[in-house]
């Protein structure tokens, strides 16, 4: 049975076991509802134990009422009332029932932001063992992301799917090889964890990078795309056939990573005094000690600080720190 803690017009999703909630896309017809949650007075309301009710400093009640979450809003820790701040939201947390009628019927969410949306959001919600709440928001925001995947391959000017003009049949360049192998990485090994959100998180970063890129190889492009394609299978087919190809994405190879490529060529250094972090230093990976000690001293901040130092002692980790210790 699913619980559904009531949160701010938010609601949990938790299952018995992970198998379940890996598969509630397809398993569950109950969803969850903005639920109702009471306010009071933060600084004005006092708790009457005996009574067990809420009292103003007149000895009015103050009782539950139902809100929209547009009504409320966050502030610092907790939830206000958005037409007046003084009035702080509580809220309160129950399983999904139809008793309280906080259940929602999955078919309208697919009606009006796709199956697509949906799978992916149920996957982006968080770690499976974990409860999590369900927003709207959160729906809107895989669509989203979703429409971006879309705009990034397709030239939405044309009625006709073409191919965005960025898409080209180029080789990649070094930076892009190494988004996509160090995507490549972390949707793979996400998977097989369990661990959707993140992998989800990683396509973000992608669509973020090509989307600033002039031009986007063919190549990554349809990478992603096989990526993508167990998250949001629906538009994934749609867009490998946008590429150019007949055949169903279900029959080509998942992608492999080159190990080498999922690290960046260079790599920010701390360099520290007595351990405090003063600088940092940019230098290629695989630096050897003795270039990493002498690109630390001739950083300028570092020259600097040194000048009319004693070095005692320096500490090099290669790919990691350099530590002067001083007099």
């Amino acid at each position: 049975m699913l619980g559904i803690p009531e949160f701010f017009g938010q609601t949990l999703a938790k299952g018995k076991s992970g198998s379940q909630q890996s598969n509630l896309h397809r398993r569950f017809r109950q969803f969850h509802r903005f639920s109702s949650f009471s306010h009071r007075k933060s600084l004005d309301v006092t708790e009457d134990e005996n009574r067990n009710s809420v009292l103003n400093t007149t000895g009015a009640t103050v009782h539950q009422v139902k809100l929209e979450p547009d009504q409320a809003e966050k502030k610092g820790d907790s939830f206000v009332l958005k037409s007046d701040s003084s009035i702080r939201v509580d809220s309160r947390a129950y399983k999904m029932s139809k008793s309280r009628r906080n259940v929602v019927n999955p078919d309208e969410i697919v009606a009006d932001y796709g199956a697509d949306a949906l799978r992916l959001y149920e996957m982006f919600m968080g770690p499976l063992e974990q409860s999590k709440p369900w927003s709207m928001a959160g729906v809107k925001g895989v669509r989203n992301f979703l429409e971006r995947a879309w705009r990034m391959i397709v030239d939405e000017s044309d009625e006709s799917n073409v191919l965005n003009a960025a898409v080209v049949a180029a080789e990649p360049t070094e930076e892009q090889l190494r988004m996509v192998h160090k995507t490549i990485k972390s949707v793979t090994l996400d998977i097989e964890s369990l661990s959707f959100n993140t992998a989800i998180a990683r396509m973000m970063e992608f669509i973020n990078f090509f989307t600033k890129s002039e031009q986007r190889p063919r190549q990554a492009i349809e990478t992603f795309v096989l990526l993508l394609s167990p998250f949001a299978p629906h538009i994934a087919e749609e867009l490998w056939k946008t590429l150019g190809h007949e055949d169903s994405l279900a029959y080509q190879s998942w992608p492999q990573f080159d190990e080498a490529l999922t690290y960046d060529a260079n790599v920010e250094i701390p360099v520290q005094i007595n351990g405090k972090n003063r600088s940092k230093i940019i230098v290629p990976r695989g630096t050897s000690k003795t270039d990493l000690e002498a690109a630390a001293k001739a950083d300028e901040r570092m020259a600097e600080l040194l000048a009319d130092k004693t070095i005692r002692k320096s500490i090099v980790v290669p790919d990691r720190l350099v530590n002067f210790v001083v007099a």
